[in-house]
Order: C-alpha cells, then sequence, then structure tokens
C-alpha cells in the first residue's frame, strides 16, 4: 500500500460533537511526487519512491541529482519508497487527499534518542531501598548465572544506548484531513520529535477501538 512523508508537527486536542475531548497529533503530509516507479520486469518487485521537501540542486550530491535528473524530478532531500501492488507513473503527486477521514493508518517514525541510560530509565527498573544503609539503589543487582554457564545470557536488561531507533504507531484513527493546508490529525501519539520525519500508510491489520 503507497503512503506519504511528511513531517511530525505536535499534539494538542480536539472535541468530539458529544463533547469528549480527544488527544490528536498533527501531520504535515505531502505533496509527494513520484519520482522513480520500481516494477517486478526491472527491479524484481513493485513500488513507488517518492520525493518530499523541496532544496536547491547544490544541496545535494551529484548521485543523486543524476538519479532525479534521471526520472525529470525536481531536487527533493528526502526520497522514500512504498511497496504497492497498484501502478502509477512517474511524476503523478500523491498529496493528503490519499486518505479520508476515518481510515486507519501506520505511522513510522524515529523515537528521540536519550543517550546512555540505566536501567531504571531504559528497562523501569524500580532500583533499590534508600534508606536502612542501602547502597544499590539504581545498579540492576545480580546479572550472572554462576558457574554454568559462567556467562551474561543474550537478552538481558541492562544499561545501554536509549531511544534513536524506528518505531511504528499501529491502527491509529485518522480524525480529520486539512487539504488546503495539506495537514492531518490522527487519534493518539506518533514516535519522534516535533519536526521529525515520519511516513503514514494505510494500515494492513485493523483493530477495533
Amino acid at each position: 500500500m503507497a503512503g506519504l512523508i511528511g513531517r511530525k508537527i505536535g499534539m494538542t486536542q480536539i472535541f468530539e460533537e458529544d463533547g469528549r475531548v480527544v488527544p490528536v497529533t498533527v501531520l504535515t503530509l505531502g505533496p509527494c511526487p513520484i519520482v522513480q516507479v520500481r516494477t517486478d520486469e526491472r527491479d524484481g518487485y513493485r513500488a513507488i519512491q517518492l520525493g518530499y521537501d523541496k532544496v536547491e540542486p547544490r544541496k545535494l550530491n551529484k548521485p543523486e541529482r543524476g538519479h532525479l535528473e534521471k526520472g525529470q524530478a525536481e531536487p527533493f532531500r528526502v526520497l522514500r519508497e512504498f511497496r504497492t501492488s497498484e501502478d502509477y507513473e512517474t511524476g503523478h503527486v500523491l498529496d493528503v487527499t490519499f486518505f479520508d477521514a476515518g481510515d486507519r493508518v501506520d505511522v513510522t517514525g524515529r523515537m528521540k534518542g536519550r543517550g546512555f541510560q540505566g536501567v531504571v530509565r531504559r528497562h523501569g527498573f524500580h532500583g533499590g531501598r534508600e534508606t536502612h544503609g542501602n547502597k544499590t539503589h539504581d545498579v540492576p543487582g545480580s546479572i550472572g548465572a554462576s558457574a554454568s554457564p559462567s556467562r551474561v545470557t543474550p537478552g538481558k536488561k541492562l544499561p545501554g544506548q536509549m531511544g534513536d531507533t524506528r518505531r511504528t504507531a499501529r491502527n491509529l484513527k485518522v480524525v480529520k484531513i486539512d487539504p488546503e493546508r495539506h495537514l492531518m490529525l490522527v487519534r493518539g501519539a506518533v514516535p519522534g520529535a516535533r519536526n521529525s520525519l515520519v511516513m503514514v500508510r494505510k494500515t494492513k491489520k485493523t483493530v477495533k477501538g
């Protein structure tokens, strides 16, 4: 299923007709011209490559400029592929009207980077006691397995880098579409900081709720 590229603006809330408050994330999507069409015969799979965020040609390197010029496309900062079984042509432009209010979508973004964190923040450990002479506080505690197998088992929850990973929020409901300003409001939160890049597709697995 094809999708769109955009950016996360931030979160707000709106009121439904019955007066209920709905938390929503505001996304700006497209317009995204089709830069290249992948075919089974030439590439072994079917997909479309979309461009987003126009940029001056001098800000792209020579291979990037050559790739875009081959498809007679304008220079874009961001290129992303979307698998699709539908037929599209190079130059066709997809915008936010690709979606409708009430649709269910999957939003992919990159989480905020948190740096190197301990087990309390990274994994939600409650830590040791704060009184009565306790000195372990935020340390993970024993991680070994005695003389056998004499090593730390893979997957053990330990301190390390947190965040800055790709995540997908699935089955989010589209609350509102604003074609004039290229805006989409989806219910709930999506990964990423404000102004971070996101990709939106129609969901594959629809769950009621």
